[in-house]
């Protein structure tokens, strides 16, 4: 009897657990959705027009990661309701937007303003160190292994292939965290984006780091060059090898990366497995998003919106996050 092949193991890594569970640009999409006030199914059906399976799917793995719960409502309606893992899911949703807004909204303004509450302003949002509160970028951070660093199989999940039609992801609502999605249409794009970070740009390197198949390899990595979060520089002849690089535009995506790393470090039950260092002051830190108008730290709660569009659907616009 052959024995079983060893599983390929991958770094530990905050940011592929939250993407164990945010798995495609559905899964942000339909998460997004609670953000904007829904909360029944046929709802969130009929903004995003996606298979109702597909819609199934996704709301049960957020019901089994303990992101949304099903409540019976006094009428015996069955609705949804954000747990406090879900809500703190909304700062990667805002830095995502923060992305979208800056690079992929053209010459239009932006699909909807934030309000902050607390001081009254429209804002958006802003990435700083814990421990200085200046503004961080992907230029000025360094990492080491934290205690939970070293190395896992490869998770066993579904592997999806991305939408090839553009637009695929706006059809129901204009929004720049479809569009940042529609770039980094599933965990693969964000573990290459990831591992770019870390420095590699060799295309055996993110094979060898993401035990990743060939195809889905060459597949994301085109996507992201076309997308121009990538460039692809020759560096061998006889055969042609080439790197990927991070354009100025890929180094922006930083920003939501390690709010999703924050997120697994704070919700995935296991040691952090890399800890950042801000190179300004010195120190290890936690990048806590703000608002750029008072600078004190956004709370789901207290973030309001205005659409600049008629929504598809009608929706209570009047809060992100309603109690």
């Amino acid at each position: 009897m052959n024995p079983l092949p060893a599983p390929s193991l991958v770094r530990n890594c905050s940011v592929a657990r939250t993407l164990d569970i945010l798995s495609d640009a559905w899964s942000f999409l339909v998460l997004r959705e609670f953000y904007m006030g829904a909360r029944r199914f046929d709802q969130i059906q009929a903004i995003l027009h996606c298979p109702r399976s597909t819609l199934s799917d996704r709301l049960s793995r957020l019901i089994d990661s303990r992101i949304l719960k099903r409540v019976t409502t006094p009428a015996g309606r069955s609705e949804y309701r954000l747990t406090e893992r879900g809500l703190d899911l909304y700062l990667v949703m805002l830095a995502l937007m923060r992305f979208g807004d800056d690079h992929l909204a053209g010459d239009d303004a932006p699909p909807l303003a934030l309000h902050h509450r607390t001081c009254g302003h429209v804002f958006r949002p802003q990435t700083v160190c814990s421990e200085c509160k200046e503004p961080v970028t992907a230029h000025d951070v360094r990492y080491h292994d934290g205690p939970g660093a070293g190395q896992s199989p490869l998770p066993d999940l579904p592997q999806r292939r991305r939408s090839s039609k553009a637009g695929a992801f706006e059809r129901g609502r204009l929004s720049s965290v479809s569009r940042t999605v529609e770039i980094l249409a599933d965990r693969w794009s964000f573990l290459i984006l990831r591992e770019c970070f870390f420095g590699v740009k060799r295309y055996d390197q993110f094979q060898e780091a993401l035990a990743i198949a060939p195809n889905i390899l060459a597949s994301r990595l085109n996507h992201l060059v076309t997308t121009s979060v990538l460039e692809k520089k020759l560096y061998q002849n006889n055969p042609a090898r080439f790197e990927y690089r991070l354009t100025a535009t890929g180094l922006d995506l930083y920003l939501p990366l390690i709010q999703m790393l924050r997120w697994g470090d704070r919700w995935m039950d296991s040691p952090p497995p890399l800890i950042l260092t801000h190179e300004k002051c010195g120190k290890a830190f936690q990048p806590l998003l703000v608002c750029d108008h008072c600078h004190i730290p956004l709370s789901p709660r207290d973030v309001r919106y205005t659409l600049s569009y008629q929504p598809p659907v009608e929706i209570d616009t009047r809060a992100l996050i309603r109690p």
